[in-house]
């Protein structure tokens, strides 16, 4: 039956994802507000291994601009607000620490950036700009006038739910930030959404698969590869173990 509703949820993905691209949904070479919300929605009904809460989501290109800001939920306030900048920062940083070649994802970031890690003190080498990340009315936020969108919102994030976008071919086009949930979730539901999206080409990464995975293999709080994340719940770390076979990572054509 679980197996079943997993078909099924990626099934419904898929049509919506084709009725979507056949009205021109992208954008700058990245998903319009309308597709990114579709896909998000229909992930965050799946099992992701978090408490099951609504989620914000960004996307930023390839220079750090805000695109795309979208919410799951019916409205700003059905998901966590201070999720909204956090999404924008996991872009960012997806984006700014990936690249042609070799992606990282935020949540590879966890344990180099510990005191005594191979990048202490990255999280403090890019903050948050205050005026794009809080700038007009509220009720605008998620939507397509966002007033994220067109300002790079900065800001450096080291737990799960950012990934770098690449296209068919081969090429980074930007970042995608999830936030809203626990970080293993938000990393299990940013793989997902990437996957729907069709933008993860990825060439290379520091995960066993070789891809931008999430690495679980902190023992006593050391890493034992130096890119690893805590483990938030038995369940979210094996969906995140289990993408090499359900959510595989594309080649590029």
């Amino acid at each position: 039956m679980r197996c079943f509703k997993m078909i099924f949820n990626s099934f419904v993905v898929t049509i919506s994802l084709v009725v979507l691209f056949s009205l021109g949904a992208f954008a700058d070479n990245l998903p319009s507000h309308a597709v990114l919300q579709g896909v998000l929605r229909a992930v965050v009904k799946e099992n992701n291994g978090g408490f099951g809460f609504h989620m914000w989501a960004t996307l930023t290109d390839r220079d750090g601009v805000v695109k795309v800001v979208v919410f799951s939920g019916k409205d700003r306030g059905d998901q966590w607000p201070g999720s909204r900048v956090i999404s924008a920062q996991k872009a960012n940083t997806a984006n700014a620490f990936s690249l042609p070649e070799f992606a990282l994802s935020t949540a590879n970031l966890f344990s180099a950036v510990q005191p005594g890690g191979s990048l202490f003190g990255l999280q403090e080498s890019n903050p948050v700009s205050p005026e794009a990340a809080y700038q007009g009315p509220s009720e605008k936020f998620g939507t397509e006038k966002d007033p994220m969108v067109g300002h790079r919102i900065g800001g450096v994030n080291v737990f799960g739910g950012g990934l770098a976008l690449y296209n068919s071919e081969g090429k980074i086009v930007g970042a995608l930030g999830v936030s809203g949930d626990t970080s293993c979730a938000d990393h299990n539901i940013a793989w997902k959404v990437r996957h729907g999206l069709n933008l993860d080409y990825v060439p290379a990464g520091v995960s066993p698969s070789t891809d931008d995975n999430i690495v679980y293999d902190i023992t006593n709080g050391i890493s034992a590869g130096g890119w690893g994340h805590p483990q938030c719940s038995l369940e979210a770390a094996k969906i995140a173990q289990e993408f090499p076979k359900t959510h595989p990572v594309r080649k590029k054509k």
